[in-house]
């Protein structure tokens, strides 16, 4: 039997973060949770940031703990995070400043000011984006249009988990899954959009280079490799997007799949083999971020269970106590389809009463409006179901293919009610798993990059038979059929 290997993943969420351990045994990979750490914006003088320095000496405790679990068996470790959000760095090498949080306000307007100077219609045609102000470009854009300096001060710009290989091993890298989402790379060319960061006035020197999903970049820096006990550790740039590395672990066979990476946001789309860059794409307001291995991610990137999370929130900030099993135990008992929300409209967007927002949107759009907390909590399950099936429908025509079965992975799965609604609501069969998607495809490239599996099939075959998956049936299609179009109505 093979000698056991293990991988370190360090996955970053925007709520949380863990150090996850892959031990692979020759047939069957486990995965083993050594670290978790909490994460969250921090509010400073001028807005939210990310606390970098904070998220850094986590990893390296998350390092710590994993290498004194599995000693000299550890081979590498990979980062991924959440996308959009980066680091500007000075010629010092160090943070100008800790990063901004894409839910800050100083966006608010900027896609607006950014179509003044360059058409809507020619930045998709060159990145094949969808427009969210939360974008890398806009956030860019809005040093611009304060002329704070920043951006001439800056020497180099890194996207999240390419910042933190950075403080591993001193290379200044973007790892192509994660620059994909910043709407400031072209994926026809696989090289950063300058002709329209120039336009914009964003200086093109801090964009530095594009690696690809399985570049090995390095050992750990000296100082590291000590504080942490990992002496002959590899870095590896994993598909560093936490979606691109989601979709990697999706158990799918074949080519014409479809998947919902289901948490905080909902990312429903297909893999493909080139971006499609069209009118209808842009109409739609789908996205085109790169895979690992050449791949496109062809997504419709909506907010998922952030505004059951916030509702949450708010009702335990009251002293309602209510753990998510209670939450769909209320939702279980309450009346259906009592009202609907589009959960991407921009009463949403940011941290809040969620509650008397959802209230309010129905008042605005003369429906019934909700008091009880079953009753919100399903409108927003419901919805969010509502617009899965939206986005499923506009996947297939865009790329035109027949999924069948639709793959969801990630936090989500957690959630069998939502699991449930969804396959209510697109009428199909949903097959929900692995949880712990994204780790999982960080430690698949890893094992690809070090030769230890020959592809991503050959890693997806390995979770189908590492892992249990929960496949559920669609019920009640003729209601769902009706709220949908409801929906479709409140939307328009």
């Amino acid at each position: 039997m093979l000698e056991e290997k293990t991988y370190i993943a360090i996955d970053l969420g925007a709520s949380n973060g863990r150090a996850m351990l892959g031990r692979f045994n020759g047939t069957t990979l486990v995965l083993e949770e050594v670290h978790r750490f909490p994460n969250g914006p921090v509010e400073e003088e001028d807005g939210l940031h990310w606390d970098a320095e904070g998220l850094f000496n986590e990893i390296k405790i998350g390092i710590g703990k994993a290498v004194a679990v599995a000693g000299d068996s550890v081979s590498s470790v990979g980062v991924d995070s959440w996308g959009v959000d980066y680091g500007l760095l000075g010629v010092d090498g160090k943070l100008i400043e800790n990063p901004f949080n894409y839910r800050d306000s100083r966006t608010d307007g900027v896609p607006e000011e950014a179509f003044k100077r360059v058409s809507r219609d020619t930045i998709f045609e060159k990145t094949g984006i969808q427009f969210m102000q939360i974008n890398t470009l806009y956030q860019l854009m809005s040093d611009v249009l304060a002329e704070n300096g920043k951006l001439e001060r800056a020497d180099c710009l890194l996207m999240m988990a390419d910042l933190f290989n950075y403080m591993l091993t001193g290379k200044k890298r973007n790892e192509r899954t994660l620059a994909s989402t910043s709407q400031c790379f072209n994926p026809k060319t696989g090289t950063w959009a300058v002709d329209i960061t120039d336009k914009l006035g964003i200086p093109s020197k801090i964009f530095p280079d594009i690696v690809e999903a399985g570049s090995i970049l390095g050992k750990l820096l000296p100082e590291i490799a000590v504080e942490t006990g990992a002496e002959n550790l590899s870095v590896i740039a994993v598909a560093s997007h936490d979606t691109a590395s989601a979709v990697v672990a999706t158990p799918a066979e074949g080519e014409d799949f479809a998947y919902l990476s289901s948490g905080t946001w909902a990312l429903l789309g297909t893999e493909l083999s080139e971006p499609i860059i069209s009118t209808d794409c842009l109409r739609s307001n789908f996205t085109n971020e790169s895979g690992a291995f050449g791949t496109i991610r062809l997504l419709r990137n909506a907010t998922g269970l952030w505004v059951l999370q916030e509702c949450r929130r708010v009702w335990n900030e009251a002293g309602a106590n209510l753990s998510f099993d209670k939450i769909d135990s209320l939702i279980d008992a309450a009346e259906p389809f009592v009202a609907l929300i589009d959960p991407d409209a921009a009463d949403f967007q940011s941290p809040g009463d969620m509650p008397a927002r959802i209230r309010e949107y129905c008042r605005r759009t003369g429906q019934n409006v909700p008091d009880d907390k079953g009753v919100i909590a399903r409108i927003a399950l419901e919805s969010l179901a509502l617009k899965c099936r939206f986005a499923l429908e506009q996947v297939e025509e865009l790329a035109g293919i027949d999924a069948g079965t639709l793959h969801v992975v990630g936090g989500g799965t957690k959630n069998k009610l939502l699991n449930q609604f969804v396959s209510n609501a697109i009428g199909r069969r949903v097959v929900a798993g692995p949880t712990e998607a994204t780790a999982l495809g960080n430690v698949i490239v890893q094992m690809v990059a070090l030769g230890d599996l020959q592809s991503v099939e050959e890693g997806r075959a390995l979770i189908r038979r590492s892992f249990d998956m929960e496949t559920y049936e669609p019920v009640g299609g003729d209601a769902w059929d009706a709220a949908c179009e409801r929906l479709k109505k409140i939307i328009e």
